[in-house]
């Protein structure tokens, strides 16, 4: 019973042993921790990089709308010009509104500046907000004129 007693002794400070010796050292440690600091600078990089990229289409895309709520409302001046003095008297600061509100977003486009993720989607969301609600007027203008 002693000598059992005794070998599972041995046996477990062998084990014991063995298991510490398996423990990284201080070097591969660093090197470990070097490595996950590379990931993590090249994770960032591919974020920026996304990011970049979607401001750039988020951009072009709204510059595009931007334009083409211009057109339309020139368009429907023009059409206001052929209608005559009653219409133009209606709906003339209903245009102008419009023209000043798309300048407007305009403006706010060229202007924003990167000031971190939780603002950008703050920033997009309340511009495509302002956005469809001008071209939802404009929409409107021209329907109510045909």
């Amino acid at each position: 019973m002693i000598k059992n007693n005794v070998t599972f002794a041995v046996i477990g400070i062998l084990t014991g042993i063995l298991f510490a010796g398996c423990e990284k050292t201080p070097e591969q440690k660093i090197d470990a921790a070097n490595e996950k600091v590379g990931e993590a600078k090249q994770e960032m990089k591919q974020a920026q990089t996304d990011y970049r990229a979607e401001w750039e289409a988020f951009k072009r895309q709204s510059e595009q709308t931007i334009e083409a709520n211009e057109k339309r409302i020139d368009a429907f001046e023009e059409k206001m010009e052929k209608a005559g003095p009653k219409m133009k008297a209606k709906y003339g600061m209903e245009a102008d509104e419009l023209k000043q509100k798309n300048r407007n977003l305009k403006k706010k486009l060229d202007e924003y500046k990167d000031e971190g993720q939780s603002n950008w989607d703050e920033f997009k969301t309340n511009f495509k907000h302002d956005i469809d609600a001008v071209g939802k007027t404009v929409e409107d203008l021209f329907k109510d004129n045909d």
